[in-house]
């Protein structure tokens, strides 16, 4: 990490490699399990490639992941799902509802509505997109099909106002 960050430090702020080793500095300060000396690394890993990279949408959701990777290990929940939010409707918006990408951000929208306690909207997104796109594309029996639907009961099962009916629910759907 510090030292590709070291390597490239002297470069143009513009500079490919230079805004790479700031991603990859990032990356080892989270997976090292420091996500507090990672976030400021990610949030101007984020800017700089929406600044000089913005033609390269996978490049910029990719540091989007990261960043809300490392706020949900902060437990900054809030942020993860404005961020998860900003990914799925841009990838709605780029490759379509049914694209295998588009469908895990959702299910990653899904468990951030859900640790926001976002009962309604989870099963609504799940139930309206999310299931019937990975149905129709990835198949009922693919795993990100199955994860959905485990999210799906999840979120019904938590849900304080749960009914006895949506217990069942929950229970068939497992």
């Amino acid at each position: 990490g510090w030292a590709c960050w070291k390597t490239y430090l002297g470069r143009s702020e513009a500079d490919g490699r230079r805004i790479n080793a700031i991603g990859i500095l990032g990356a080892a300060l989270q997976s090292n399990r420091q996500p507090k000396e990672a976030l400021p690394v990610l949030e101007a890993n984020l800017a700089l490639r929406r600044r000089y990279m913005s033609h390269n949408e996978e490049i910029i959701l990719v540091a989007q992941n990261n960043l809300a990777g490392c706020l949900y290990g902060l437990k900054r929940h809030g942020e993860v799902l404005v961020i998860m939010r900003e990914m799925y409707a841009r990838c709605v918006d780029l490759v379509g509802v049914s694209n295998e990408r588009t469908i895990m951000i959702g299910s990653n929208m899904v468990n951030s509505l859900n640790e926001n306690l976002l009962w309604d909207e989870s099963k609504t997104l799940v139930r309206d997109q999310l299931l019937p796109a990975a149905r129709r594309s990835l198949g009922a029996d693919h795993d990100l099909t199955l994860k959905i639907n485990h999210s799906l009961a999840n979120a019904i099962r938590a849900n304080p106002e749960r009914t006895r009916d949506d217990l069942l629910e929950a229970e068939t759907i497992l």
